[in-house]
């Protein structure tokens, strides 16, 4: 029986990087994944979360929770922000005595961000991929300190041929998103860009990559107001290269 992947797609990614979501399917029908979508998924509830409004972000993550709980299937996002929130900080939302206390504790430990799925799950770390340029890579917040992945996402871009990797001395550093910081402090989050972006042209790439839909928005973001070459891509977008 093949293995069998929810998507998650998350919010930015469904609003702005709908082409990594389609991509996304690809590798998994290209590895033999049983691919579903549960087309009633909504926000899970982390931007009402993390802005300290626990009674709205209760109630979306409980409608998560009821969607993703009609399959048995894994829990897959393009996201570690995302799949953060869904293994560490969803089950908190509820009474620990609570039916919705134990239905978050399931959610969350079949939910994965991609490459950790990948890597984990899958025992994948070879794709076929071509991407004949030089990349260097951002090591997005909650994908690191969160779920503790450092090492899959350069594994799998270690594979991909004609690829040319180019360090970056503050790759494990924050771009500055944050999601809402970047909103309720934009001097800062505008210093930390600066830095992130110094540092991303000095490594010569052409390419950055990162594994999360808001790092991507606000580094891509800041390489365009640069009128920079560089530009973010989404890991699975190197991936699905061929």
């Amino acid at each position: 029986m093949p293995v069998q992947a929810q998507l998650f797609i998350t919010c930015l990614a469904d609003q702005f990087f709908p082409d990594v979501l389609k991509k996304m399917t690809l590798i998994f029908e290209k590895l033999g994944v049983a691919v579903s979508f549960p087309a009633k998924q909504t926000c899970c509830g982390q931007p009402f979360f993390n802005s300290g409004f626990q009674s709205p972000a209760r109630d979306l993550a409980r409608h998560w929770l009821e969607v993703f709980g009609a399959s048995e299937a894994y829990i897959v996002a393009p996201s570690g922000s995302c799949a953060d929130f869904a293994r560490h900080h969803l089950p908190n939302l509820f009474p620990a005595d609570s039916r919705d206390h134990a239905h978050a504790r399931d959610r969350a430990a079949r939910t994965y961000e991609f490459a950790q799925f990948l890597t984990d799950v899958l025992h994948v770390t070879d794709l076929g991929a071509r991407f004949p340029h030089r990349v260097t890579y951002h090591a997005s917040c909650h994908l690191l300190r969160g779920l503790n992945v450092r090492t899959a996402p350069k594994q799998l871009l270690s594979a991909v041929r004609d690829l040319q990797f180019a360090p970056s001395p503050d790759e494990e550093t924050c771009c500055g998103f944050g999601g809402a910081f970047s909103v309720m402090f934009p001097e800062v989050s505008a210093a930390m860009l600066a830095a992130k972006l110094k540092n991303v042209e000095a490594s010569g790439a052409d390419v950055v990559v990162a594994c999360d839909p808001g790092c991507l928005m606000h580094i891509n973001g800041g390489l365009t107001k640069n009128n920079s070459r560089v530009r973010a891509r989404h890991l699975i977008e190197v991936l699905a290269n061929e």
